[in-house]
């Protein structure tokens, strides 16, 4: 299939946009204070959003513990319904919570379930993306097993899995667990889904749905102009300013934005227009086994679908970005983050199913 496609078939009569809104931003835990982050109400989220499924992006990414988020995007698909629009595609996670997960039951992730369902308004859900936060306490495969008898009986089309290491993944697509999707951290600055988790996606046909291509906004031409911010503006720029330091610091990124940018004006980007980032998901997008990058939803500016599919004349220069003298962070996909002792674990909420995110 096509790059420059603005669609992607996961099965036959399912396809998703090649670009997804990712909904983590919506959340009110995605903020490091109650103060006013340029984050609308949800009437004006919902307007945003569905005019936006309207031009071509029709594919949302959230899960079960953004707070709000889920009744948001209900209210996305009916408005896009109500405006002639097509039946949008809503992916959720199902993340048992850290505390739980030693005495998990089936009835407890059935009605985690049954609680997107209702809070989606839909009878069978598009995706679920199942994530397990301590793989050193058993469990996690009987439990992808119980998701995959709630697709059986018709609540769930497809199954994927969402940060899991090349070595556990294998062992649920073993286990007989049809994963389709496997949703990772992949961009100029994380390449770790490079190489065996690639591979072990190519021999089982498992697509992977990518998140961080932007890591966080940092890689657009703002940051360009103006510098790395001397503080965090949301858990974003938390968490991939930690990406920045594994991947050799703000210079060594700076060196890729500026090469970027040239690119991007060598392909016709006027001066005073966003040229690195629809540059940066191109790069995502060109990388084997990838169906779709997830791009973070932003109430000020959009990230139109011809801005990264139509890129084929600098495409060739791109694939060599940024070549072996830029490091990724060590390890495989999501290794770092597992270690709740280290400072990429320190960051994350665990326990979120009654609690805000």
């Amino acid at each position: 299939m096509s790059v420059a496609s603005d669609r992607f078939e996961i099965e036959p009569g399912y396809s998703i946009s090649r670009v997804i809104q990712g909904c983590w931003q919506i959340s009110d835990g995605h903020r490091l204070t109650a103060r006013a982050s340029g984050v609308g109400s949800r009437e004006d989220w919902v307007e945003l959003l569905a005019h936006r499924a309207l031009a071509g992006k029709t594919t949302f990414d959230c899960a079960d513990i953004y707070t709000g988020v889920e009744e948001t995007l209900g209210a996305v698909r009916r408005r896009v319904l109500e405006l002639g629009g097509e039946e949008p595609q809503i992916h959720t996670k199902c993340v048992p919570d850290l505390g739980r997960l030693a005495d998990l039951r089936r009835r407890d992730l059935e009605a985690t379930i049954d609680r997107s369902l209702q809070r989606l308004g839909v009878e069978r859900l598009d995706l679920v993306q199942f994530h397990w936060w301590d793989l050193d306490v058993p469990g996690w495969v009987e439990a992808a097993g119980w998701l995959d008898a709630l697709r059986l009986e018709g609540k769930i089309r497809l199954l994927g899995g969402t940060n899991f290491p090349t070595w556990a993944l294998r062992e649920l697509l073993d286990a007989g667990i049809p994963i389709r999707t496997h949703q990772v951290q992949y961009s100029l600055l994380d390449r770790r889904p490079a190489g065996d988790m690639t591979s072990l996606c190519r021999e089982h046909d498992v697509h992977l749905v990518c998140y961080g291509g932007l890591a966080g906004g940092l890689l657009s031409s703002r940051f360009l102009r103006s510098g790395l911010p001397s503080e965090p503006r949301n858990r974003s720029e938390v968490k991939y300013r930690l990406i920045v330091e594994e991947a050799g610091g703000w210079q060594r990124v700076e060196s890729v934005l500026q090469r970027l940018d040239e690119l991007g004006a060598e392909d016709g980007g006027s001066g005073g227009e966003e040229r690195v980032a629809p540059l940066a998901v191109r790069w995502v997008l060109e990388q084997e086994c990838v169906a779709a990058a997830i791009v973070g939803a932003s109430p000020r500016r959009d990230l139109p679908l011809a801005e990264v599919l139509d890129r084929d004349g600098v495409v060739e220069r791109l694939r060599e970005l940024p070549g072996d003298t830029f490091p990724s962070p060590p390890g495989d996909v999501y290794e770092l983050e597992r270690d709740r002792e280290g400072r990429h674990g320190r960051i994350m909420r665990y326990d979120l199913q009654d609690g805000p995110e």
